[in-house]
């Protein structure tokens, strides 16, 4: 099966609905939706809102937040990587069969997608944009298309061991301009006179913590710009963006590119397409959960006791070079996702829930337009040029949005596709990369 067909004048042409792999948009409208649970705290909440409940756990803040770092944090992008990696083959299948370029039309797709991205991030305002990230990734994992899947699986403990040592050296990087800087401003609390080198570290410190690591006092200031007009916000939000865009754009590609590949090899071995045996999925949720669960649990009661406030942060940073328990989260995220992805690819496969798994698939199939729509409805309803609801709402309370949209998504996509062929940025997309008008409605 596949995502596009080849008409007999060979001319790329739309996916027919008897042609699509409803198990990918399933879990593709999963992860979708998924997704919103932990991008909803960026849109809504302050600088270390967390710090309020996290160590409290009479509160029930801090068991929402426990609840949805251990069974979801990392693992929804997970998914969705994992099923845009097989979506590569999807989109190319068949398609040099018929001598259309599908070299071209995929690099053109791609390059809408960044464009996209950039739209997302910098108009819209949502600085937590994946579609940039996916553009850039996917140009390189289209490279390995042809790979076979045991050479791709090992992406995954390879790029592990890079990403740490990457985001390693990123870290050290920061604590020495951290050291640099306490030293200096002990100097000048003893009335001494500043060297260059100290001054410089004064100031690097300060550009760091206008983008990555905000003082109290730029907390509240943070806060009350979120509040403010949409200029102010675009102002605050457009440099933070750029700099993921650039400079770290590294650190998140990595992890990106493993997990596409390892959708890659997924689908090329027929586990995300269902064909596997109950037997052998239930043997990857067994042992997903078995130990993937052990893992982020024991990663989050460590976090408990050591990254509780920004004080301790910055004194863990000035105290320790490397953090070893960092490498747990890129193994208990894919332990779990797996599972995740096997129950769910089970109880598919059952008929349970038929019909809510049918809005789901529905959801994945408008997964661009649904996940652009995230970011509008909630930017208009908690930053300050709409709602102004930023900062007013208990941890816990955000989660009431989050079921607002999950509904309103799941009821108004199949309606939608019910009249329509595609959403209307998917739509907009496969014109884009076809350079031709497709068809829009039934």
């Amino acid at each position: 099966m596949k995502e596009e067909d080849i008409n007999p004048k060979g001319i790329a042409t739309p996916v027919e609905d008897s042609s699509r792999i409803t198990t990918i948009d399933m879990l593709r409208g999963v992860a979708l939706l998924g997704i919103l649970l932990m991008n909803i705290p960026g849109f809504s909440m302050p600088d270390y809102f967390f710090e309020k409940f996290s160590n409290d756990p009479s509160n029930i803040n801090f068991w929402v937040f426990q609840l949805v770092s251990v069974l979801f944090e990392g693992k929804m992008r997970a998914m969705f990587g994992m099923v845009f990696g097989a979506g590569i083959l999807l989109f190319i299948a068949n398609k040099s069969k018929k001598g259309v370029n599908a070299h071209a039309l995929f690099y053109r797709r791609m390059f809408w997608l960044v464009l996209f991205g950039l739209i997302h991030a910098h108009l819209i305002l949502w600085i937590g944009d994946v579609l940039y990230l996916y553009g850039v990734c996917g140009m390189v994992v289209y490279l390995f298309r042809n790979v076979p899947p045991k050479y791709l699986v090992w992406a995954i403990p390879l790029v592990a061991v890079f990403d740490f040592t990457a985001n390693t050296l990123h870290y050290q990087e920061i604590r020495a301009k951290r050291i640099a800087y306490v030293e200096a401003v002990k100097v000048q609390a003893s009335n001494q006179t500043l060297t260059n080198a100290q001054t410089k570290a004064m100031t690097t410190w300060r550009e760091l913590e206008k983008t990555m690591i905000p003082s109290r006092e730029d907390a509240e200031a943070n806060t009350k710009t979120m509040k403010s007009n949409y200029t102010a916000i675009a102002n605050h939000l457009r440099p933070i963006a750029f700099q993921f865009q650039t400079e770290q754009l590294p650190l998140w590609a990595l992890d990106s590119l493993a997990l596409m590949l390892l959708g890659l090899a997924l689908f090329k071995w027929g586990f995300l397409t269902g064909t596997w045996t109950n037997k052998d999925y239930w043997k990857v949720i067994i042992i997903g959960y078995g130990l993937g669960l052990p893992l982020v649990i024991y990663s989050n009661y460590y976090a408990f006791h050591h990254f509780s406030t920004l004080e301790a942060n910055l004194a863990r940073l000035e105290q320790v070079p490397i953090n070893w328990v960092n490498l747990i989260y890129p193994f208990q995220r894919i332990l779990l996702v797996m599972a995740h992805a096997a129950s769910l690819i089970l109880i598919y496969k059952s008929g349970y829930a038929k019909k809510l798994f049918g809005r789901l698939v529905a959801v994945g199939r408008m997964a661009f337009t649904n996940y652009i729509s995230h970011s509008v409805i909630c930017t208009l309803f908690f930053f300050g040029y709409g709602f102004n609801f930023f900062g007013e709402l208990e941890y816990y309370q955000i989660y009431f949005v989050v079921f607002a949209i999950w509904i309103f998504q799941l009821v108004v996509s199949p309606i939608w596709l019910k009249y329509f062929l595609f959403g209307p940025l998917e739509w907009l997309w496969r014109s884009l990369t076809y350079w031709k008008m497709q068809p829009f409605k039934r």
